[in-house]
């Protein structure tokens, strides 16, 4: 198990949330006005889930030790709790969502498909550096 791996992946994840913010600025401002609501929210998360990748792609090729499949896996993990605990205090103490609101998000019967962003988030480490090799 690598440390430095674990030094620098909550900063990564930390820029993910910026680019969360400005990706919902974007969908918010530009996509929901002329595509409507269940459009810019399933076009916002396919673009937010290629910036998780990209994200992912730009942190581990540049990362200058070893990691394992272990590591991978924990810091998917790490990104995924974070992501969650995120989501819930933010939408509930700072913004004041009920609680309603919050897990609306989570029904992929209703054309919510925010779960991607979640898997994607766990998985985007062990993917792209399968892919690296």
């Amino acid at each position: 198990m690598q440390a430095s791996i674990f030094l620098y992946a909550p900063g990564i994840w930390l820029g993910l949330v910026i680019a969360a913010i400005l990706n919902a600025s974007v969908r918010n401002a530009l996509i929901t006005p002329k595509w409507g609501e269940q459009a810019g929210h399933v076009a916002s998360t396919v673009s937010f889930i290629g910036i998780i990748f990209l994200a992912a792609y730009l942190f581990l090729s540049n990362l200058k030790s070893a990691y394992s499949t272990t590591d991978l896996l924990l810091v998917g993990l790490m990104w995924l709790v974070l992501t969650i605990v995120f989501e819930f205090s933010f939408g509930r103490f700072v913004m004041g969502h009920p609680w309603r609101r919050l897990l609306a998000d989570y029904n992929i019967l209703k054309g919510r498909v925010w779960l991607l962003v979640l898997v994607a988030t766990f998985t985007a480490p062990l993917a792209v550096g399968a892919a690296l090799g």
